[in-house]
Formats: structure tokens, sequence, C-alpha cells
């Protein structure tokens, strides 16, 4: 078998949304898939979608690329196309857009071979430890809503299954449009956050986890005045509370707070998690596997940090492909803590793929299908294709 193509699809389609009234469905958003083709009428299927316009359109260039340097390859040989595109871009920068481009392949690559054997990725990834994948989500629009709607929000979820969620409840301020970050919170941002989780505590009870997203927002003394005030409504994580550029800053916030600390899904690859993990900077980590190198990196990283009795929470909170991805991968996981998903109700996908994601309280249950499970639906990608890339 050979690789005959690699087709980017940026496309514009529903995003997962909160089914109550405050939410309507309607919301679209861009994502960025990669279809690998071969010989044998086999095709894999990866997913790159990054959080900008501008970010995806740079990965499907850099992805239409990669393309001719892999034409031709077998397929079946993962470890070594893995490093063959890796390594092509050393000169130029191996994290980020090249990791990227990197992990759609790879995804790609193991839903081939999944078909070709006719067995599921999770099951010639090592086999199963659990049956089924443990969610966390996300209340929608906390940053502009009462803490009363957002409390709504959340209990919604919980009455849906879900024993965990995560939100970021701190106001962004207009400097960060254009992507300046003073690192500060002002006093009356301080307490929105705080009236907001104090709601959602209130909303859901004392066995519900909370986590708060910071986004890598605050500098080292605003980062650690925020998690103090947070505390006394037993966070279940701290994530990324600085920028990711500073391991020096996260040890500052880490040596100074009670609450755990999750980072990892701006970490790109094995490399540079290795000091988060040898210098004892995180309780959760949190990398994307279509972004950190893909099912065989999130592996490799999965058991670096079983070695220090740290667990993994994948970020999966794009597509369908990105949600799978983490699960096939998770399902062979020891240290498994949780995967993210952008919503509980994750209906708008099921334009995209056949057949639906299957979740159940508060669980994402695989199939037996082979490679991720799904079959993409090429139509409705062409109908919602932006282009130049699409198929």
């Amino acid at each position: 078998m050979k690789i005959t193509g690699v087709t980017p699809w940026l496309i514009n389609a529903p995003a997962p949304y909160l089914d109550t009234a405050d939410e309507a469905p309607g919301r679209e958003r861009e994502y960025v898939f990669v279809q690998v083709s071969t010989d044998e009428g086999i095709t894999g299927w990866g997913e790159i979608t990054g959080t900008s316009r501008w970010a995806n359109r740079a990965v499907c260039a850099i992805a239409a690329q990669v393309g001719d340097l892999i034409q031709g390859d077998d397929p079946t040989r993962i470890e070594a196309t893995w490093n063959k595109v890796f390594r092509a871009f050393t000169y130029m920068g191996t994290r980020g857009a090249t990791s990227n481009v990197v992990s759609a392949i790879d995804i790609a690559l193991w839903d081939i071979r999944g078909k070709q054997l006719g067995l599921p990725i999770y099951e010639f990834l090592g086999g199963p430890v659990r049956d089924s994948i443990a969610l966390y989500t996300h209340p929608g629009k906390s940053r502009v809503q009462s803490p009363e709607g957002v409390a709504a929000h959340c209990k919604a979820i919980v009455e849906t299954g879900h024993t965990a969620l995560k939100t970021d409840p701190f106001p962004r301020h207009p400097e960060e449009a254009n992507g300046y970050l003073s690192g500060q919170m002002d006093a009356a941002g301080e307490e929105q956050g705080a009236n907001v989780i104090a709601a959602i505590r209130e909303a859901v009870g004392p066995k519900v986890e909370i986590l708060i997203d910071c986004h890598g927002r605050f500098d080292v003394p605003t980062a650690i005045r925020l998690a103090k005030r947070l505390e006394p409504y037993n966070i279940g994580w701290f994530e990324e509370p600085v920028p990711v550029e500073s391991y020096h800053a996260l040890k500052q916030v880490r040596q100074n707070v009670s609450v755990p600390i999750c980072v990892g899904e701006r970490l790109h690859t094995r490399y540079e998690f290795v000091p988060i993990l040898e210098n004892e900077l995180a309780d959760y980590i949190m990398p994307d596997v279509t972004w950190t190198g893909g099912i065989s990196e999130l592996k490799k990283i999965s058991t670096l940090a079983e070695a220090y009795y740290v667990p993994v929470s994948p970020h999966d909170a794009s597509g369908p492909i990105n949600v799978l991805a983490g699960a096939h991968t998770m399902m062979t996981v020891p240290n498994f803590y949780k995967l993210e998903t952008s919503r509980a109700k994750l209906n708008a996908y099921d334009a995209l793929i056949d057949p639906p994601l299957d979740v159940r309280d508060g669980h994402l249950h695989l199939s037996n299908r082979p490679g991720l499970g799904i079959e993409m639906n090429v139509d409705y990608l062409r109908s919602k294709a932006i282009t130049p890339f699409s198929g």
C-alpha cells in the first residue's frame, strides 16, 4: 500500500452548543481535517483545528506541502513517517505548526492501519484498560453571563451525567484583542470571577469537580492571588496560570498556591513535557492529540507521565476526530483522568461523521468499528469547504 495524496479540508460548520434556551444552535466555527489517501482505496482522517483563522490557514498550507514529502510512502510505517515529517522542519522549527501537521498525518495513518486490520485503534495500541472514556465539558458564555446564568448552564451539564466541568470565569481586557497581555486582573474582574465560581459551586453541589482555565493570561502575582481567591470553592485544578513560555514563572505559582496545577495544551511533543515532569511543575498534564504530535506522541507522553504518577487529561475540544483520537489513546492509558469536550452535547458533529459519537452519562463509548470508528461525510465537507483548501 502507498500514500497517494494528502488533502487538507478547511471548513466552516456548526459548533457544539449547550441545549438551553439562552444558547440556541446555529453557532459556527472553522475546522481543519486532513485526508490521507492510498492506492488501495483506504482513506485515513486526521484533524488539526486551531484557535484562530490564521493558524488554520497556516497548517493547511503546510499539510498540502507535506503531501509531496510522503507521497509513495508506506502508510503502515507510522513511526517512520512521523520522524520523516518532523525532521523535515528542523531548521524552521519542529514545534507548533509543524507538530500540528505531524499530528494530523499520524492520526490519519493510525486510522488507515485500523481499517486495514479491521480493528479499532485502541485494540492494537495496547488494548483497552477501561470500558469507556470519562469526560469533562464546558458551560457556554461564562465570561459574559451573570453568575446565575453560568450556574444554570452548569446545573444543566450535571443533569446530563457529567461530574466535572471547566470554565474561565475571569473577564477579558480590551488589550487582549490585539494579543497583548499585561498579565493583570483588576479588582472588579477578580470579584466577577469569584462570584461565578461561588454560584457554580452552589448550583452543582460539593461532589462535582470544577476546573479553572486561565488560558495562560496572568503574571505571577496575579495568578497566585486569583488561585488563592478560588481555593475555598474546592477547585479541581488551576490550568495554565501563566503564559507557557516560562517554566520559571510556572514554578513560582506552583510553590505558592494550594490548588492543583494543570498544563499542557500548548506544549508540543514529549520533549516539552520532560521539564514539566522532572521539575514537578504540574499535578495534571493535558496534551492535545491534534497539536502535540498525534496518537503516537500522546501515547509516549502518557507513558512518560505514568512514570511520575501524573494523570493525563487530554485537551480535546475541537472537532470529532480530535475527541476520538484522544479517546482511542486514553482507552489504553492507565494514568488517564478525563477527556475534554467542548460541550455536554456534541450533536453538531453528527453532520460531519457517521456514526455519531456515543456519549452517555458523561462518558464516551467507543465502538469496535475499525480505525477511528467513523467515516467523514465528504459531501457535507465539500458543501462547507472554504477555498482554497478543500477536496
